[in-house]
């Protein structure tokens, strides 16, 4: 295949403090993309989440000796899920494939992904078969991905990360999306298209820790529930509805008793308080539920950027980039001048 008529792959890579996972990955997406490298031209496109380790100056130093490797750093820590966005947004490829830093998800797996997009597949997506994670934090993404399938109104697969392979096309709508706190695997999912997932074994991290703490991922997983239901809203309402109509029905119990029965209530300490903590915990958990939607209305409202990017190391020139298919662009990342 002529080299002009090649088709471009973006790698796209998240990192936040991971210095000694930078050039492993490296070589490896290398030794994976030679297979490939008759048909395809690729580019590395790291977002660095503003890194207080050594990473920044490791991808500085790569970016010198690999002009193919484009890196974007935020002025502050923005959030997985943004970085990821940001690499979307500024990724040229035809394809992108998202890469983790940490290598859980093999790059061997690469060649498979484009194989089935060259049959025409628009999304290719890993299925987490095994993790090589404690039983505790297996079983809360089991209950996680359990409730998320349950609770929402889009078809998403289960045990299924940001490791997939997105088509132009797809990106090109995923750009028109106006969302200050996007759920990237549940919007692609959602978008529709001709997806299919790919089964495999994750990997144990070798170098560093896992920026997801247990608050992280309750985060994430209250951002996926939200972003693709109202279905908790809903069930306010009806729990709602339902304690009113027992406590009606029991009002009526009372005066048909106290009227017609000649029954004599004496007065329950135990019930009255009982009733009464019920009636204030289920007024604070629905009114977080509603709080949750809110904060989210507030925080979309008021425009902010997704990502601020501090520094820019051989970025794409925008002739490169297809214009003509990115008519909305609403949240584009901000670029903060030296």
């Amino acid at each position: 295949m002529d080299k002009v008529n090649k088709k471009l792959i973006s790698i796209l890579v998240p990192v936040f403090n991971e210095e000694d996972n930078i050039i492993p990955l490296y070589t490896r997406v290398l030794d994976v993309m030679a297979q490939l490298v008759d048909r395809y031209d690729y580019e590395f496109v790291f977002t660095d989440n503003h890194s207080t380790d050594r990473t920044f100056e490791r991808l500085e130093k790569l970016s010198k000796l690999d002009k193919r490797v484009h890196v974007y750093r935020f002025s502050r820590n923005f959030g997985f899920q943004r970085s990821i966005y940001t690499g979307y947004y500024n990724a040229k490829g035809h394809a992108a494939i998202q890469l983790d830093c940490d290598l859980q998800d093999p790059p061997e797996l690469i060649t498979e992904f484009v194989r089935y997009w060259e049959e025409g597949y628009q999304v290719v997506y890993g299925i987490r078969q095994t993790r090589k994670e404690g039983w505790v934090i297996n079983r809360i993404r089991n209950v996680f991905y359990w409730l998320i399938d349950i609770l929402s109104e889009d078809i998403l697969p289960r045990d299924a990360g940001d490791f997939r392979l997105v088509d132009r096309r797809v990106i090109n709508e995923l750009r028109k999306i106006d969302d200050y706190q996007p759920y990237l695997r549940g919007t692609i999912a959602a978008m529709g298209f001709k997806q299919i997932g790919i089964p495999y074994d994750r990997a144990e991290r070798m170098h560093g820790k896992s920026k997801f703490s247990l608050g992280g991922l309750f985060k994430l997983a209250t951002d996926g529930i939200l972003n693709h239901s109202i279905i908790p809203l809903r069930i306010s309402t009806f729990t709602g509805l339902t304690i009113s109509l027992l406590t009606f029905l029991g009002i009526l119990g009372y005066f048909f008793g106290k009227l017609f029965l000649g029954k004599e209530w004496p007065a329950g300490f135990a019930t009255t308080t009982t009733l009464i903590l019920l009636s204030l915990s289920l007024n604070a958990l629905f009114l977080g539920i509603i709080g949750e939607y809110l904060g989210r209305i507030y925080q979309q409202v008021k425009k902010r950027p997704m990502t601020i990017i501090e520094s820019e190391i051989n970025p794409q020139a925008k002739t490169d980039v297809n214009e003509t298919d990115w008519n909305v662009r609403p949240q584009a990342p901000q670029r903060e001048k030296a």
